[in-house]
């Protein structure tokens, strides 16, 4: 039951405990937000991170009278970490794209796609949606 009333307590009180998690991280925060996007647009396997959520409440502490976080350094630092991360997961696109597309083993081959004849064309849209199957 006290897990239940911790779990509440967090939840209506989620912008103290956000205040207090950046005052006691410091420069840290900033880090952690520059990882946590640079992760979710740069790693194939890493968009379940927050990071809407996680932009929505830097932009909120940012706006808060205490100044936790300056807007402006949070701006430049998510640009960078946004930028870096598209041309990072760029990269791993194309280095493993074509491994992993062109292989006869792997469940993303496009060569049986390829082989199946097309549908007439005067059904192009309702082809391309019957066109795997």
């Amino acid at each position: 039951m006290e897990t239940m009333y911790q779990l509440l307590n967090f939840i209506l009180h989620l912008d103290t405990h956000l205040i207090a998690f950046v005052t006691s991280y410091g420069i840290w925060t900033y880090a952690l937000l520059f990882m946590v996007i640079f992760c979710e647009t740069g790693l194939v396997v890493t968009p379940f991170l927050p990071g809407d959520s996680l932009l929505f409440a830097a932009g909120a502490l940012c706006a808060t009278t205490n100044n936790i976080l300056n807007v402006n350094t949070l701006f430049i630092l998510l640009t960078i970490a946004s930028i870096t991360g598209n041309a990072l997961n760029y990269l791993i696109g194309r280095f493993l794209g074509p491994k992993v597309f062109r292989s006869e083993r792997s469940i993303f081959s496009i060569k049986p796609m390829v082989a199946k004849p097309l549908l007439s064309r005067d059904l192009s849209p309702l082809s391309v949606l019957l066109h795997p199957l």
